[in-house]
């Protein structure tokens, strides 16, 4: 599978533009802090709409204007973990986890078996617990967990090592690391952390600047 994108998106007076194209693994949106790279990946994930251009993953076409294409978000099969994680407050990691499958299609995206999903995030023990009593590492998992467990066809991960101490960043890296070399989703990951990106990326999209 592949990431093709080519678009303008409008933020206040500001035109960003962005164009690359990227196959499996992890690709890095790589650049300075208000350049966009959150609203690039809201673009993809169909929660912000580009004011020109295309995003296709593969042969499926997320957005094109001139065709008048903009697919809703829940048809787009993407599993996306948000840097402020997004959990709900009044569900257990359970209620968290259902959550993604309740979306799931037979026939689409890549399912994760329940059971294998939380063996590889190591969240079995956490189940019963509110998302209120977990550290950020704990949470963090949980958010991946549900991210995986919706069939996603790509992930989009944003800065999701941001709030987390030293040993927990080492943590989650090595979990990333996993889920990029044994799932083989396409991955967009957007970091302006240079060492993270030249540990993860399998290539690098650098996003300049706004002018």
């Amino acid at each position: 599978m592949s990431f093709d994108v080519s678009v303008t998106l409008q933020r206040g007076s500001l035109r960003l533009n962005y164009e690359f194209t990227a196959g499996p693994g992890l690709t890095a949106l790589f650049g300075p802090s208000g350049a966009g790279k959150t609203s690039l990946l809201d673009a993809v994930a169909g929660l912000a709409r580009p004011i020109e251009g295309r995003i296709a993953v593969s042969s499926t076409v997320l957005f094109d204007r001139p065709a008048r294409i903009d697919l809703k978000p829940e048809l787009r099969r993407c599993g996306y973990v948000f840097q402020d994680l997004r959990l709900f407050p009044h569900r257990t990691v359970r209620g968290n986890l259902q959550f993604g499958m309740k979306r799931l299609a037979v026939d689409e995206g890549h399912r994760l078996d329940w059971d294998h999903t939380l063996d590889l995030l190591g969240i079995t023990a956490l189940l019963d617990r509110m998302p209120a009593t977990l550290s950020g590492g704990e949470a963090q998992r949980v958010a991946i967990g549900r991210a995986l467990l919706s069939a996603p066809r790509f992930l989009l991960m944003d800065e999701p090592l941001a709030s987390l101490d030293l040993d927990r960043r080492g943590e989650i890296l090595g979990l990333i690391e996993r889920i990029r070399d044994e799932l083989r989703l396409p991955i967009l990951y957007v970091s302006h952390d240079r060492a993270e990106v030249e540990r993860l990326a399998d290539r690098v999209v650098q996003v300049p600047s706004p002018a």
